[in-house]
């Protein structure tokens, strides 16, 4: 697989971000550029859109979310260290799906409905028979199918720990259970870890191209997986480190390399708890609604004591040119450590984003 239909130079993007996640210097920072193309690369009958389609998360069609994925990446240029990918998403927390949850599709999203009422009737396990395990893998064969020689398939959004016991059990509930009933949740995120590699496993070895490599909203070499705790707005560093920071250890062990999903205010108080974590690579932070953009200068003190810590800084939805050059002027050599992502308007702007990021 030295191309793809939608990067032939598939080969030289795998070195060079190798040669990233292991400490090399490339020149720059690692890039995700994408170009919107004035024609599509292939052309692809569209389907009609059926009637009630609210979300792309959708398993009301089949044949439908089969058509998205091949059509998914035909209007894109894919430049710097972009991959094109596809991903058997069925909601924002596909393993409390695996697990039991009903999915209730809602515009642009799908809303995990609790499936535990009580800790005394909890059931966990592999269901090789779930509705929404099989639409992934069914899913998955077919984006594979249709993709092979053009694009790659990515993990669905799996999620974890904290997040997965709430979207079981309810958000309001799990937070009394941390109180009444620690043990249990302790036992819970236990079983949940052991289930998720279970999951995870499967869809390794059906994703990984020909030298192992594989994508969870970035390409690395080997095992790449996103971790997350939104959860973690609502409690206390105390509690963070009790409950999440083992399950955290235990996964990012598990993974050649893997990125953590930092989302909003409300969790910047567990930034020491991240860094201190020996197998985390990369820290995505989001700054949430409302507040200012992953660009602004509020959040350059986070990025720098990330990158000072020896982690790696994921900043997704970078926009604007005079942003870029701001940033670039304040990190300096330390923006090499940086995965920044960024859309741009024409192929020649592109090429100017690559200029100001490098050395």
């Amino acid at each position: 697989m030295s191309s793809l239909l939608y990067r032939p130079d598939f080969d030289q993007v795998r070195d060079r971000l190798t040669d990233w996640w292991r400490g090399g210097d490339i020149g720059r920072p690692a890039m995700h550029i994408t170009v919107r193309r004035s024609e599509p690369l292939e052309d692809i009958p569209v389907l009609p859109e059926p009637d009630g389609w609210v979300t792309h998360y959708s398993t009301s069609d089949f044949d439908y979310r089969v058509n998205l994925s091949t059509r998914a990446c035909v209007n894109a240029h894919y430049l710097a260290d972009a991959v094109p990918t596809v991903a058997p998403d069925l909601a924002p927390n596909c393993l409390a799906l695996y697990q039991g949850c009903n999915g209730v599709e809602m515009p642009g999203t799908v809303w995990c409905k609790p499936c535990i009422e009580s800790p005394e009737t909890a059931r966990f396990g592999f269901d090789p028979d779930n509705f929404y395990w099989d639409f992934t893998l069914r899913l998955s064969r077919e984006q594979l199918r249709l993709g092979q020689g053009k694009f790659l398939v990515a993990f669905p959004d799996l999620i974890e720990g904290l997040d997965s016991l709430a979207a079981m059990r309810g958000t309001d509930k799990l937070l009394i259970d941390l109180i009444e009933r620690p043990g249990w949740v302790h036992q819970s995120l236990q079983t949940l870890t052991d289930l998720y590699f279970q999951y995870y496993d499967i869809l390794y070895d059906m994703y990984k191209e020909d030298r192992g490599g594989s994508h969870f909203w970035a390409w690395a070499p080997g095992r790449m997986a996103k971790l997350q705790c939104d959860f973690s707005a609502m409690i206390s560093p105390e509690m963070f480190g009790e409950f999440m920071v083992p399950v955290l250890r235990e996964m990012t062990a598990k993974f050649d390399h893997c990125m953590y999903h930092w989302d909003g205010p409300g969790a910047i108080p567990h930034h020491d708890h991240l860094l201190a974590l020996p197998d985390l690579d990369m820290i995505q932070w989001t700054p949430g609604s409302g507040v200012e953009t992953i660009a602004d200068r509020r959040w350059w003190p986070l990025y720098h004591k990330t990158i000072e810590a020896g982690k790696k800084v994921a900043l997704l939805g970078f926009h604007g040119i005079d942003n870029l050059i701001a940033f670039k002027r304040e990190f300096g050599p330390k923006i090499k450590q940086c995965l920044i992502a960024t859309s741009a308007e024409s192929l020649d702007q592109a090429e100017e984003i690559l200029h100001i990021v490098s050395d």
